[in-house]
């Protein structure tokens, strides 16, 4: 049988470009070479994509500097042709790294048509990219408009629960409860009229004030209760101009007295019933009360945490997280994987955190340690999940 081509996205124009390249490297080492010819493709931070870079396989979480997508002598830039679809794969001279910021191309182009060499037929689309520009439905539109099959979820689960905002109006109008919480729009407030929306919400402090469309804890301040109103109109406004770097969009939710307990959910084949891992917990080691699980926790730093799968919970507990991840996943039109993160408070009470769409494949990453904790191991995973999205 002939080998499936399967073309790896990685790296991307998100704040986790870097994780995507190590992900990547987890994913292209575990890959089943006997069925799939992997064609990795990676995209710079300014939005190029490139193949014949550095091999992403050495890449490692070292505690050195961190991996980028980067344009060598021997790169050449990735072209596509939407119309051509799964044949619709290009790759052009070097020079045209420096002649053109779109890789989108019109092969009725006659320069064009003489540097352009085809990358084959490609059978399907394995995108490891995190946060905006990768995990959020713009790669996934473009996918959908070429006719190629990925892996992953589709445009509206992917805009959906990129958007911490949205996810929780989702899942809320599911019956499935959420961390207290309001938006700003970090591009015009007050630091009064913050404070002003945080009471009326009634929100309890410790206050997280994030993101609402970014990953991996980027720009994330946890707010205690100052000993004054001003005081506390300062911290939030602060908080909210740091998460505002990252996006204009920003959430501010009551921290919860609960256990953070994360699930893995499969379902490769559209239609499908979705699968879903024991349950499993970071544990800090660090122990410091002021700490939560930030980017250097979950990346950076392997001595910070650990993992443990199944979490240290009663089984009925453990399979209430399981039932609320399916719901999620089913409530946002999910497919392919995701990671649903749940806090579990003191009474057994189970809402959900967020989702994400395209978890971390990183050597110290939840979502692989779970599914083999569960009796799914690494290569075992990857190759359902493309054989899912085959046709």
């Amino acid at each position: 049988m002939a080998k499936k081509r399967i073309v790896v996205l990685y790296g991307g124009r998100a704040d986790e470009h870097s994780i995507s390249c190590i992900s990547t490297a987890g994913v292209l080492n575990a890959l089943d070479t006997e069925r799939f010819e992997p064609i990795p493709v990676g995209i710079t931070k300014d939005g190029k994509w490139i193949v014949n870079g550095e091999d992403p396989r050495g890449w490692a979480l070292d505690g050195g500097e961190l991996p980028t997508v980067k344009i060598t002598p021997e790169s050449r830039p990735v072209l596509i042709d939407p119309s051509r679809g799964k044949d619709g794969f290009f790759a052009g001279a070097p020079e045209h790294l420096n002649g053109s910021d779109s890789n989108l191309v019109s092969l009725n182009d006659p320069e064009m048509r003489h540097t352009l060499t085809s990358l084959g037929h490609v059978d399907a689309v394995l995108p490891v990219l995190h946060g905006p520009y990768g995990e959020d439905g713009t790669v996934q539109g473009l996918l959908e408009m070429m006719g190629v099959p990925y892996v992953g979820c589709g445009v509206f689960a992917s805009a959906a629960c990129m958007d911490k905002h949205y996810t929780k109006i989702v899942l809320n109008a599911a019956g499935i409860p959420t961390a207290p919480g309001i938006m700003v729009d970090a591009r015009n407030f007050t630091a009064a009229d913050v404070l002003d929306k945080v009471e009326a919400a009634g929100l309890a402090y410790p206050l997280f004030v994030k993101p609402s469309r970014a990953g991996s804890s980027f720009g994330v301040t946890k707010v205690e209760k100052a000993e004054d109103r001003e005081t506390q109109q300062d911290k939030l406004a602060a908080a909210v101009a740091t998460a505002g770097e990252h996006d204009w969009k920003v959430l501010i939710e009551q921290g919860i007295d609960g256990r953070e307990i994360e699930c893995a959910v499969l379902c490769p084949k559209a239609g499908e019933e979705p699968e879903a891992s024991w349950p499993g917990e970071i544990v800090l080691d660090h122990q410091d009360d002021d700490q939560f699980y930030d980017f250097d926790s979950k990346y950076m730093d392997a001595s910070a945490s650990h993992v443990e799968v199944p979490a240290n919970l009663p089984v009925s507990v453990l399979e209430d997280v399981r039932d609320v991840a399916r719901r999620a996943f089913k409530a946002v039109d999910g497919a392919g994987l995701s990671r649903v993160d749940t806090f579990v408070t003191p009474d057994g009470t189970v809402m959900v955190n967020e989702i994400n769409t395209m978890p971390g494949f990183t050597p110290i990453s939840m979502y692989p340690k779970a599914w083999e904790a569960t009796g799914v191991g690494y290569t075992e995973l990857i190759t359902r999940l493309i054989e899912g999205v085959l046709r």
